[in-house]
């Protein structure tokens, strides 16, 4: 079986500021908003849609970052093959809110602390996402 899902690196300027939006899991993992594409939709679709249901902000994309790929088992369904397509997401509007039924917070960081915590306690298949994405954003994430 094959899953598609997509999402974001979130950013926004605020007073001059850079800020990374980044989540914690139902898992209490750091990682990336990102969900599964439903029928009729286009990945950048899904990935602004599943942005803005589990952090209440609004987005534009700004461009391609990364499409990873991985297994993972389900009991009832054998081996799930999983492609996630991740975005650059300037943040445009809404009010930064935790859909609690899939994810335990979100916040704003700088970015020199969202590469930390993402690698602290990060997916490590999301460093190569939040590094290209830092780049683009004309900063360097430390090694």
């Amino acid at each position: 079986m094959k899953e598609i899902s997509a999402g974001g690196v979130v950013y926004r300027r605020r007073g001059g500021l850079l800020e990374i939006q980044m989540i914690q899991d139902r898992y209490g993992k750091i990682t990336l908003p990102k969900g599964k594409m439903e029928p009729g939709e286009t990945v950048e679709e899904t990935a602004l849609r599943e942005i803005q249901e589990e952090t209440g902000i609004r987005g534009e994309i700004r461009r391609p970052l990364e499409t990873i790929t991985y297994q993972y088992s389900m009991p009832d369904q054998g081996t799930v093959d999983k492609e996630v397509h991740y975005f650059l997401v300037e943040a445009v509007g809404g009010e930064l809110k935790a859909q609690i039924e899939e994810i335990r917070g979100v916040e704003w960081l700088d970015p020199e602390e969202a590469w930390n915590r993402q690698c602290r306690d990060g997916y490590g298949n999301n460093d190569a996402v939040l590094r290209k994405a830092i780049r683009f954003l004309g900063l360097e994430a430390a090694e």
